[in-house]
């Protein structure tokens, strides 16, 4: 994946290996584990959200947290848990025309248990559909009010006749906990880069299935290297799971120096980045880089306090520098929150492509620094050093000899490296390179070390 240089001027694997000789690519892998938290029905508690985190939790070591219903958090109260075992929608007939077990999206999340026959006329008014998107199933829910309903495809119900049906949702809705995990891959040091995703949606797979296997196999790949920052993955409930986080750990907050929340990573569309509240955070800055240098497209967008859990940890009480990242974004493909959300939607090379990304932005975090020029008066003769020589052949010379001249220039103890990047159009890492190659040859001080592999 990413090469830094060591300072004899070889290459040096900053991350460790994108796959294994003869294994399969990390996108395989990130999709395989999206292919088995698929079929788990998910909500903001319940048993689905355990076994989410217990699957996550076979790849990484989990905390798991178990919060009781009714605790106040903020202005919210951890609701009641809900889970559910069955449901369906019976002709005369005995047909299960609508049928949980098929698929979970069948059913609106948090729905009430309800045994009844009823005519058509009444139980339309309890049936979701997209008369746009006529072959597609809904995804919808109740959460904060209690109610029942199933989703269906639009053509299947305009096919149903008349008649009394039977309704069955074989669910519990009862006192309980609100379940979240979170992974703490300690640093030298105890700030903390917050690493966030939505653990609540069901057989969705680029929201939200994809954010969660990426990020559980980014912990995988920082567990093996030695960080300057902590790493905390965080996995919980959308909304309601933030905020009872947030609740629980306000003394740890202030340790937070950068954060990303990231949904919707699976799909073949351009990357996109929402930047924190603040607007100018590091963060921020790091991500719109490294997606101008990812793809011909991509889209940075200011912050709005509506989306995912960005908008919690953002919150004027906490201002946290927490963006989101994502491909398509949310509420903008027609396939988000339906059933055509499905695994063919995401992709191993796009899922491999989010995983590449949020390591770049890793590597800057890690590798930002304000080195000194040891020789600022006038240019040092860099051939009769060996510098030209170390970066060998390749089209990629000019812009790396660019860069030995834009960190010369601009090490003067004032510029970072992603200021030397931004200003030189150049990308991070080539910028990184030049200022390990330099200080190898004496001529820089202060280059922060990339994350190398532990031992």
């Amino acid at each position: 994946m990413t090469e830094g240089v060591a300072v004899d001027g070889t290459t040096a694997e900053a991350f460790p290996p994108a796959r294994d000789a003869g294994g399969p690519s990390i996108g395989d892998a990130i999709h395989g584990t999206a292919a088995r938290l698929f079929p788990i029905c998910r909500s903001i508690t319940g048993d689905g959200v355990r076994r989410t985190l217990a699957e996550l939790g076979a790849l990484i070591p989990l905390e798991i947290h178990e919060v009781p219903s009714g605790t106040a958090v903020f202005d919210w109260t951890v609701p009641r848990e809900w889970n559910i075992r069955d449901a369906y929608v019976r002709d005369a007939r005995g047909v299960r025309v609508v049928d949980f077990r098929v698929s979970n999206l069948h059913v609106v999340s948090y729905s009430r248990p309800v045994s009844a026959v009823m005519p058509l006329s009444e139980l339309r008014r309890h049936i979701h559909t997209l008369p746009d998107q006529p072959g597609l199933i809904p995804y919808r829910t109740s959460y904060y009010n209690e109610d029942w309903g199933f989703c269906m495809a639009h053509e299947q119900l305009m096919r149903l006749p008349e008649g009394l049906y039977e309704v069955l949702i074989d669910a519990t809705l009862e006192d309980g906990s609100l379940t979240y995990g979170e992974h703490l891959h300690q640093g030298a040091t105890d700030e903390e880069v917050l690493l966030s995703a939505h653990v609540c949606h069901p057989s969705l797979a680029n929201d939200n299935c994809s954010g969660l296997a990426v990020l559980a196999h980014l912990a995988r790949r920082i567990a093996s290297l030695r960080t300057r920052y902590s790493y905390r993955f965080l996995f919980a409930p959308g909304t309601i799971g933030a905020i009872t986080w947030l609740s629980r750990n306000r003394e740890r907050v202030g340790r937070i120096r950068h954060g990303i929340v990231v949904s919707c990573v699976g799909d073949r569309g351009e990357p996109s980045y929402k930047r924190s509240r603040r607007g100018d955070a590091f963060i921020d800055r790091a991500m719109a880089h490294v997606l101008r240098h990812a793809s011909p497209a991509p889209a940075i967008l200011d912050f709005s306090p509506y989306g995912y859990d960005e908008r919690q940890y953002c919150s004027p009480g906490f201002d946290l520098p927490v963006g989101l990242f994502q491909r398509s974004r949310f509420g903008q493909f027609p396939e988000y929150h339906t059933s055509a959300d499905n695994l063919g939607f995401i992709d191993p090379a796009s899922l491999e492509s989010s995983f590449d990304i949020l390591l770049s932005a890793i590597e800057i975090i890690e590798g930002d620094g304000r080195p000194v020029n040891l020789l600022p008066h006038c240019e040092p003769q860099l051939g009769r050093r060996g510098l030209y020589a170390a970066l060998g052949g390749g089209r990629d010379e000019p812009a790396r000899r660019m860069a030995l001249l834009w960190v010369l220039n601009l090490a003067d103890g004032t510029h970072s490296l992603l200021d030397m990047a931004e200003r030189s159009g150049l990308p991070f890492r080539v910028i990184a390179e030049a200022a390990h190659l330099l200080e190898g040859k004496g001529l820089l001080s202060g280059v922060t070390p990339l994350p190398h592999p532990q031992g």
